[in-house]
């Protein structure tokens, strides 16, 4: 094999750089939900979708106003 060491060093390259890619999305996605909605602690990302999680969720009730 011509390219022996080469090759080796580019897998140790990409493996490491594939490494670093992963991880968790659960403390990215955490710190997205800013919003929770009172009645059953569903964590939101915006208002907008408070308002819609209560017409699909919480018919009988009022959305809380934005502050």
């Amino acid at each position: 094999m011509t390219r022996g060491k080469q090759k080796i060093e580019a897998q140790k390259r990409n493996a490491d750089k594939n490494q670093k890619a992963k991880g968790s999305q659960l403390e990215a996605r955490a710190v997205g939900l800013k919003v929770v909605c009172p009645i059953c602690k569903t964590q939101l990302a915006n208002q907008n979708q408070l308002v819609d999680h209560y017409g699909s969720k919480h018919p009988k009730e009022k959305p809380p106003e934005s502050s």
